[in-house]
């Protein structure tokens, strides 16, 4: 793969926002490309890396790092995938933790798309454009779990329509650190970028977009009247990005592991638990997956459990 080209320009007298000022002095690059960028953590002004895209411009001399071209087309690999269900419009697989759902910048290679395409060769769904084809929803590269993808253009339709509904049952099993209060809820925010971060996301007063988690404490480790741990059960009622890990993390409660929203640090015992099983990802599996088949109209149910790292590290809180 070739270097990224580094481009360096002066504005001396900008107005308005920093985006379209770049993109303006930049006709090169188009103002989504200049988003993109300053998103990644791509674009700085002297020594200060600058990612707010609406940020007001100031004048000075910007540096902008682009990343060589990624491929047209994402490439067939034959990799591992564990299918749960498969006919001619759609699949189910057991996603491992490590893998993401589709190319992105910097990782070209070893998604599901790129299993996929070598798996069901040209009969997956289009829709999702080049770099994701036949993906309908997501789950984060370091979470576990069952996803569903279209092989046809017609399941694609029908599928995406049931998650804008919000037609289907999906839970997810986390271990976090300590535990909610009370022990079964809900939690009704709205998500969006962080003000403060614009590569993670957050519970907003204003803005983003509604989301809601239902949850339920499954077992507690720990003593009693204040657990260490805890093993919960999370429904979504909405599929935001990063939505269980910001609200559990809302609720005092992080899941384990997690590198972005796991503030705060374990009990020592725990620390030595998650050692123990091996854990280097958050503790969180999308263990149920079920809909209506969006052309036969069968209901689908697929439960799996949850791999070995996050079944040691669950037995080894059970000992606490």
């Amino acid at each position: 793969m070739s270097d990224p080209d580094t481009i360096e320009v002066a504005l001396v007298d900008p107005a308005g926002r920093l985006d379209r000022a770049l993109a303006d002095a930049l006709p090169q690059l188009s103002r989504a490309r200049v988003q993109a960028l300053m998103l990644a953590g791509a674009v700085s002004r002297g020594s200060v890396r600058v990612d707010d895209p609406s940020a007001r411009a100031e004048a000075g001399r910007y540096r902008l790092v682009v990343p060589p071209p990624a491929p047209p087309a994402p490439r067939p690999e034959n990799l591992d995938l564990t299918v749960l269900y498969e006919d001619a419009h759609l699949i189910v697989i057991d996603k491992p933790a490590g893998m993401s759902a589709h190319p992105a910048p910097g990782t070209s290679a070893g998604t599901l798309v790129n299993a996929l395409i070598h798996h069901c060769g040209d009969s997956l769904s289009g829709i999702g454009g080049v770099a994701r084809p036949g993906i309908v929803h997501r789950l984060d590269k370091l979470t576990s779990g069952v996803m569903v993808a279209a092989k046809s253009d017609l399941a694609h339709r029908g599928l995406s329509a049931l998650f804008a509904a919000h037609d289907l049952d999906r839970v997810y099993l986390a271990l976090t650190r300590s535990a909610p209060v009370p022990a079964k809820g809900s939690v009704a925010t709205r998500l969006g970028r962080s003000p403060r971060n614009r590569q993670k996301m957050a519970v907003l007063a204003t803005g983003g977009r509604a989301a809601v988690t239902h949850y339920q404490v499954v077992r507690a480790f720990g003593p009693r009247d204040h657990p260490l741990a805890a093993k919960i059960a999370c429904t979504l009622e909405t599929g935001r990005t990063h939505q269980i890990r910001v609200h559990l993390a809302h609720k005092g409660a992080p899941c384990l592991g997690d590198p972005t929203y796991g503030a705060g640090t374990p009990a020592p015992a725990v620390r030595a638990a998650i050692a123990a099983a091996g854990l280097k990802r958050q503790a969180l599996h999308a263990a149920v997956l079920a809909f209506r088949h969006p052309i036969t109209g069968e209901t689908l149910r697929f439960e799996t459990p949850p791999p070995a790292d996050m079944a040691l590290l669950e037995t080894a809180l059970a000992a606490l």
